[in-house]
């Protein structure tokens, strides 16, 4: 549903302003390829932090805590 949003988006700025349009069609590889490392740097502090939180809820998990 969300690429269809985008496509009918890219279609509606085609046929209003079609250099902006093609532009960004060029530019969206360029700019997937700089967001890359911070959703690497992401992903790795959301694992970091997970794992702290399993070790900080450790001791009430064995001592039979259930949420």
């Amino acid at each position: 549903m969300k690429a269809l949003l985008l496509f009918v988006a890219w279609c509606i700025l085609f046929v209003l302003a079609w250099p902006a349009a093609v532009l960004a069609l060029l530019l969206f590889p360029v700019v997937w390829l700089l967001s890359l490392p911070f959703r690497l740097i992401g992903i790795t502090l959301d694992a970091a932090f997970a794992l702290l939180r399993a070790v900080v809820f450790l001791p009430a998990r064995v001592l039979g805590y259930r949420s």
